[in-house]
């Protein structure tokens, strides 16, 4: 594993972006030094942190090795694209221009479509400006999940390209986005029927150690069981 002093990845326990570098980091070898964004508290509202994203979104990473004034890298999928040009082993998009095209197309159902509809800044703003109670959110939950991880498992069901894992026997950025939904759902205690191909696959993922390492329960500030 090589040093990575040069990344400063800033990031929280239980999101699945934050979960989706961790994992390409751990395929490539490098080990950044994650800064914890208190999300619970709020921080990533805070002045300093708007700075850094105005987004104030989970995850953000600088490279220091380009120098002070050097703009933080958000959005999960452009940073795992980033760390796929610069450590290019092992490559998280296939060579052929299709196969590229269908992984990126998976990754963004899930990356675009399923995870954006269920982040904390979207429940904000449904509980308080939607009025929106519990039940409400919980459905909105469960129906957002199910739509989106059934589209994805119908075309997994469905095309020949699917092998072990979502592409063919090579773990790719639509597997990254696909475990980042995956592990985040028992957390909120949320079931997805009809899903065998998608579980195949994420039992495939998840008997590998980057998989492994990025589990949200084992990040620091998660609650101890």
């Amino acid at each position: 594993m090589t040093t990575a002093s040069r990344f400063e990845l800033f990031s929280f326990w239980r999101t699945s972006a934050t979960y989706r570098v961790r994992v390409a980091f751990n395929l490539k070898g490098v080990q950044p030094h994650e800064r914890n964004v208190d999300m619970d508290g709020g921080e990533q509202r805070s002045e300093a942190f708007l700075k850094i994203n105005p987004m104030g979104a989970i995850p953000a990473l600088i490279d220091h090795e380009e120098g002070p004034s050097s703009a933080p890298l958000t959005q999960s999928l452009a940073i795992l694209e980033f760390l796929d040009e610069i450590y290019p082993s092992p490559a998280l998009l296939p060579t052929d221009p299709h196969a590229r095209a269908r992984v990126r197309s998976l990754a963004a159902m899930l990356a675009a479509d399923t995870h954006p509809l269920i982040t904390p800044r979207v429940k904000k703003y449904l509980t308080s400006e939607g009025k929106f109670d519990d039940a409400a959110w919980r459905a909105w939950q469960i129906h957002w999940f199910t739509t989106g991880l059934q589209a994805v498992e119908q075309r997994l069901a469905s095309e020949q390209a699917t092998g072990t894992f979502c592409h063919g026997e090579s773990v790719t950025m639509a597997d990254i986005c696909l475990a980042s939904i995956m592990v985040m759902i028992p957390i909120f205690k949320i079931k997805v029927p009809n899903i065998p191909t998608i579980d195949r696959v994420l039992v495939a993922c998840e008997a590998l150690d980057a998989f492994a390492k990025a589990a949200p329960s084992r990040q620091a500030g998660a609650p101890k069981i």
